[in-house]
């Protein structure tokens, strides 16, 4: 029987992934307790903190966007949904695009690369869009912490280059936490580039079933192009995760609602886990508005405006003009503990003092 080639990439993936987790290791002996190392055969570049697997940044064939997958706690545990690269019994197979922890939009100049996955009709293919893996320019491994500079291209059906990607991500961890911290800057192609005012991004990720809220109905949800996708009533067993905003906003009310940060807290394995993003002053639009969703989807969209005050506020449509750019600097805190607003404050304020 003949594999397909996106299938054997993704197997090889994910043995290369399941060989990281399951193999014991030790911090390097120089003293880089964060390692930071790239396997582009295996498409992919693993991080380690202490000896321990916490991500792997990965470009699989059978996705839109290269992604961090999985996401762990200090402890090990895995907080990210395993859905549609490793599916786990009982947690929902929704939004086939929701996976570990990515960065892309839904409408750059018109083209929709948020949504885009395996699971689009073939007459709607040349409305997506895809990022693409070009380069890793630098993986450097250290005491402190790891990082890993990568290049992307924003491709249109049509192979159009509308953006080109230059990110940072830098490693952190500790006994108590691991964090992330994402420096992305897009320079327009070509011509000038419109990201429509739309509800589609632009950091986001998808959390393990305990961290999502309660249920007790099934939903439907619409993305840009009017598709929906239903999400169906589940059982809620050990099913705790609480949004709460800077602002104080909790629960369902913390969508479309702005603020320098938001937390996501819950038990996971009858461990205590948060979940912070922070966004940061020099972003534009700042405060950002939280895309953040009962289901366990988690994102802050600063490009959104109108979307999220149902029209109270006009759209605001940013846009690049050709050869311009724009920089975009998130931190992503994973705390062994239900952190308190006071706590996430502090931590926000070290987040902007390292990029003011």
């Amino acid at each position: 029987m003949r594999i397909p080639a996106g299938e054997t990439a993704l197997a090889v993936m994910l043995v290369a992934g399941f060989l990281l987790c399951c193999t014991p290791s030790r911090p390097h002996a120089s003293g880089e307790r964060i390692r930071v190392v790239p396997n582009e055969p295996a498409r992919r570049v693993d991080i380690s903190i202490d000896g321990q697997p916490f991500t792997s940044y990965i470009w699989p064939e059978t996705l839109a966007k290269p992604v961090l997958y999985p996401l762990r706690t200090a402890g090990g545990i895995v907080v990210t949904r395993g859905y549609p690269l490793e599916p786990r019994a009982g947690e929902r197979s929704d939004h086939p695009h929701h996976a570990g922890l990515w960065f892309n939009y839904g409408s750059v100049n018109g083209i929709d690369f948020w949504n885009n996955s395996d699971a689009i009709k073939p007459e709607d293919r040349r409305k997506m869009g895809t990022v693409v893996q070009r380069k890793i320019a630098a993986a450097r491994s250290g005491a402190e912490q790891g990082e890993l500079e990568v290049e992307t291209d924003w491709v249109t059906a049509e192979q159009k280059v509308l953006l080109k990607e230059r990110t940072l991500l830098i490693f952190r961890g500790g006994p108590t936490f691991r964090s992330i911290d994402r420096i992305t800057t897009l320079q327009a192609q070509g011509g000038k580039v419109v990201f429509e005012d739309d509800k589609e991004g632009l950091l986001g990720m998808r959390v393990t079933r305990a961290l999502e809220m309660p249920s007790d109905k099934p939903e439907v949800f619409l993305d840009a192009n009017g598709r929906p996708t239903t999400v169906a009533k589940m059982d809620n067993t050990g099913v705790n995760g609480v949004y709460l905003t800077s602002e104080g906003k909790t629960g369902d009310a913390a969508w479309g609602t702005r603020g320098r940060w938001c937390n996501l807290s819950g038990r996971v394995e009858g461990q205590p886990v948060t979940i912070t993003i922070f966004d940061n002053p020099g972003n534009p639009n700042f405060p950002a508005y939280w895309h953040a969703r009962g289901y366990g989807l988690f994102a802050v969209n600063p490009l959104g405006r109108k979307i999220f005050t149902g029209g109270k506020e006009e759209a605001l449509n940013f846009s690049l003009a050709a050869k311009q750019s724009v920089t975009f600097r998130y931190r992503v805190l994973i705390s062994s503990e239900i952190a308190s607003p006071e706590t996430t404050e502090l931590e926000y304020q070290r987040f902007v003092a390292a990029y003011h």
